[in-house]
């Protein structure tokens, strides 16, 4: 497909792979996580919506999200950062929502970015099919994978949806020879409990693959978010955890079989 929806570019990014990287935001994602930091790239197609007026004063004040590129557009877009990821070692990472939503536009993005010698990183929550996978697995330098609970009924609560494809298809991908970063979000009291991630490192150590475990202390954008775009919050507001406790946590998955860091 030569188009697709985004609705954001994130240029310098440096928490969405290695180096200095360009984030393309897909929009769509099939789980609707309560901490979700970008509410607006949910629903796959192009949204208008209104604003709180806690943010914004402005009577009826709305925003227009996801806009239409095509792939020629994009490219160009990214190769304007070309020198950096050169010099870097970056790239560029395509993220979302769920990139893999838009299969045949993600296909033809990253073809055109291997043409053009970027390297790619795919953040993704898993939730998806081997075909999907396989489409663009020769063209993804790195994939970023997020893993939120092991446990299947924790998962569908707090997402919406089960977490058995994901499991599965992290098994696939890591059996298959992929570079792969586990990617863990530490939401207070929900993901950062000491059985889920007891739970996590045991299903992480049995995998091969695994380059890098990346723990996301809590991002309080998802509450800001969810207030400015009048979405109703399942979560209380919640503190990101101090040091001690994050160190206490890359400490415990500490290991000779990958790197473990605290942020992206």
């Amino acid at each position: 497909m030569n188009e697709g929806i985004i609705f954001d570019i994130k240029r310098y990014a440096i928490n969405d792979g290695p180096g200095i990287r360009t984030t393309v935001f897909l929009k769509g994602c099939p789980l609707n996580c309560w901490w979700c930091h970008n509410p607006e790239g949910i629903k796959p197609n192009i949204e208008k919506l209104d604003i709180n007026k806690k943010i914004n004063s402005k009577i009826n004040e709305k925003e227009i999200i996801g806009y239409k590129i095509n792939v020629k557009d994009l490219t160009n877009e990214l190769l304007k950062d070309y020198i950096f990821y050169k010099e870097s070692g970056g790239g560029v990472t395509f993220s979302g929502g769920e990139p893999l939503i838009q299969i045949d536009f993600l296909h033809s993005i990253l073809i055109e970015c291997k043409k053009n010698n970027i390297k790619t990183a795919i953040d993704t929550c898993g939730y998806s099919t081997i075909i999907k996978i396989d489409k663009i697995y020769d063209y993804v330098d790195l994939f970023l994978y997020d893993i939120k609970f092991i446990d299947e009924k924790q998962h569908l609560k707090y997402t919406g949806k089960s977490n058995e494809k994901i499991l599965s298809n992290l098994k696939y991908l890591t059996d298959k020879g992929k570079k792969t970063q586990i990617r863990i979000p530490l939401i207070p009291n929900i993901t950062d409990t000491s059985e889920n991630l007891f739970s996590i490192k045991q299903f992480i150590d049995n995998l091969r693959n695994i380059s890098e475990i990346c723990f996301l202390p809590y991002n309080k954008l998802a509450e800001y978010k969810l207030t400015k775009f009048n979405k109703n919050s399942k979560i209380k507001k919640l503190s990101t955890q101090s040091q001690k406790e994050l160190n206490k946590i890359k400490d415990y998955f500490k290991t000779e079989k990958y790197k473990v860091k605290i942020g992206g």
